[in-house]
């Protein structure tokens, strides 16, 4: 890993009788493409906003730049862009009046301004919208005009979370193309998602569950951590051969996701054809089957089911 930019040193924050996070410790080095990702509830938000200087936590610290958000939370804003889920755009302002307020609030200085800008519309595709009113905008360009804003003092590290929630198929490729080239360009950029299939793009995840990290790998790490291999099936009863497959002493684990079922097995080609002979036995009918790849998404539910209980 490259020298890290931002380190968690058993990052904590506690809601009442909540603990939101909970001894958090990893590092990030700079340029690295880093992912958190859990479900709703897992800490992911609550982590950023105490990176980002902007909630104090009620236990351990964290280094940003080189700054502790415990000892100076505003010192670390100098070295940081945050993007919330909701960013404070303006919709009565068109895409270049927003630009520069922002140009304006981090002080860029005049002479910079007209390169910084012709960039962010290059990259962000804005430039034949600048008189649009963000209001009137869609919502993956209103993402992207975020990002914009964001990034015009040119930091050196990037807070993102869930950038692509709500977003379109299209405006979500495109989005992780624009933060693909922050990367390239050296921003180190941490974001927080929900959707395990964004976090295959990163270079690093750290999986949250219940405000602790369960694990911290790469992709291809964490899908060697799968123990058994996955078998897919789509039936015509699809809750009901969830129920069935799970039950079978073979089967480590059985997940729908849609109408699709991973199931993990020890050995698929020794066993799934008596599974498979269990499901026809009662009355189901099979309409696809293969063996898969595993996804993160496998990986976190087996980690997840696999954990012991949270103290």
């Amino acid at each position: 890993m490259a020298q890290p930019t931002v380190v968690l040193s058993d990052l904590s924050r506690r809601f009442r009788d909540v603990e939101a996070v909970d001894r958090l410790t990893f590092s990030v080095g700079r340029g690295e493409l880093f992912g958190i990702v859990g479900p709703d509830g897992a800490g992911k938000t609550t982590t950023l906003r105490m990176l980002a200087g902007v909630l104090r936590p009620t236990g351990g610290d964290a280094r940003v730049g080189g700054v502790s958000v415990t000892r100076d939370p505003e010192g670390v804003k100098r070295h940081i862009a945050y993007m919330s889920q909701r960013f404070g755009l303006y919709t009565d302002l068109t895409v270049r009046e927003n630009i520069d307020f922002y140009a304006d609030l981090f002080r860029v200085p005049a002479d910079q301004r007209a390169r910084r800008l012709e960039r962010l519309y290059q990259f962000s595709g804005l430039g034949p919208f600048e008189r649009r009113l963000a209001g009137q905008l869609s919502g993956g360009m209103k993402q992207k005009l975020g990002l914009c804003c964001a990034l015009v003092h040119e930091p050196e590290i990037m807070l993102l979370d869930e950038p692509t929630f709500g977003v379109d198929p299209i405006s979500r490729r495109d989005l992780w193309l624009i933060v693909h080239e922050m990367v390239a360009a050296g921003i180190t950029v941490l974001v927080a998602t929900a959707y395990l299939d964004e976090a295959e793009r990163c270079d690093r995840v750290a999986m949250l569950h219940a405000g602790q990290l369960l694990a911290l790998d790469t992709p291809e790490g964490f899908r060697r951590r799968l123990t058994g291999r996955i078998q897919t099936v789509r039936t015509s009863a699809p809750r009901q051969t969830r129920d069935l497959v799970a039950a079978h002493p073979a089967v480590q684990h059985a997940v729908l996701f849609g109408d699709m079922l991973h199931a993990i097995l020890d050995d698929p080609a020794r066993d799934w054809p008596d599974v498979k002979s269990r499901i026809a036995s009662a009355g189901i009918t099979i309409l696809e089957e293969a063996a898969g790849e595993p996804s993160l998404e496998d990986v976190f539910i087996h980690l997840v089911t696999s954990a012991p209980a949270h103290a």
